[in-house]
């Protein structure tokens, strides 16, 4: 009877372990794998080229284009998206806002349940130089030198994709944030008002230190999706002009399927994984959360 009582468990978690196993460290361990080898999906033949394909990569001048415009999503992502995202939660939930804090998060949040593709595509046409809505406000208010080909300027064109993925992604931040500023105590607020503090102190002093595990969330959801970033790059620009907006899926996918080379693609695969995972264990030491 006892030996049955302990496999009992067992048995419960067995089909999310097989599932785990089959469709996410099976294929992580393959990737791996496949790095090192040079390979054509459309035939059996394999020849193990040791790290060659991660010297390729490290002399590949697209590479530190790519690795430059990830940190950029990174860096844009946790400012606007953490930072400014916490800042918006705290003032829906303040008094003077709350009666209006249904209409606000249903504002926010709507961008987020359109899909990626059809955001690309609308503001593929917001961009556009000659009938652009962004270059005719700026005709309209004086400031025409400012007019480019948003998409078309190497210059420009991360800076557009990075913004579209803001407006999108915002709103999934402001809403956690929100939940978890309405489980602080109401209690430490009133206090604070007693001892003088005013409105950015107990921000500060209070509601930071109180969403502290919901921060850490957040900078390993905004991290790693800046990492993983595809639709919107692939829909208004497709990593271009001259590699200028690629980024790091983009490009993998261009070196998978278009010029046909999965094991190059697998050792930028590799690459990604091992950003995001130093990404996590950093902030997992610096934050120090999760071990009270």
């Amino acid at each position: 009877m006892m030996q049955r009582t302990r496999i009992v468990p067992i048995l419960y978690i067995a089909p999310a372990i097989i599932l785990m196993a089959l469709f996410v460290y099976y294929p992580l361990v393959r990737n791996i794998v496949n790095g090192f080898y040079e390979w054509n999906p459309f035939t059996l033949d394999r020849s193990f080229v040791s790290v060659d394909h991660y010297v390729r990569l490290f002399k590949d001048p697209v590479f530190y284009t790519v690795l430059k415009n990830n940190l950029l999503y990174a860096i844009i992502s946790v400012i606007l998206q953490v930072g400014l995202g916490l800042v918006i939660a705290a003032i829906l939930e303040d008094k003077i806002f709350r009666k209006f804090s249904t209409a606000f998060r249903t504002t926010y949040f709507l961008p987020v349940l359109i899909s990626m593709t059809v955001i690309g595509i609308l503001f593929s046409f917001i961009y556009n130089p000659e009938v652009g809505l962004l270059n005719s406000f700026l005709k309209t208010i004086g400031l025409e030198e400012w007019t480019r080909g948003w998409l078309g300027d190497p210059n420009t064109s991360i800076y557009s994709v990075i913004a579209v993925s803001q407006w999108q992604s915002i709103g999934y931040c402001v809403m956690l944030y929100v939940l978890a500023v309405q489980k602080i105590p109401s209690d430490l607020y009133e206090a604070a008002t007693i001892d003088g503090a005013g409105k950015i102190r107990a921000f500060f002093s209070i509601t930071v230190p109180q969403v502290k595990e919901m921060t850490f969330v957040l900078l390993i959801y905004t991290v790693t999706g800046s990492f993983l970033v595809f639709s919107e790059v692939y829909v208004l620009t497709q990593g271009g002009p001259s590699n200028s907006s690629q980024v790091f899926s983009t490009y993998l996918y261009q070196k998978a399927f278009i010029d046909n080379e999965p094991g190059y693609a697998s050792s930028i695969a590799n690459v990604i994984l091992g950003i995001t995972l130093i990404f996590y264990f950093v902030q997992n030491k610096f934050l120090k959360t999760g071990e009270e």
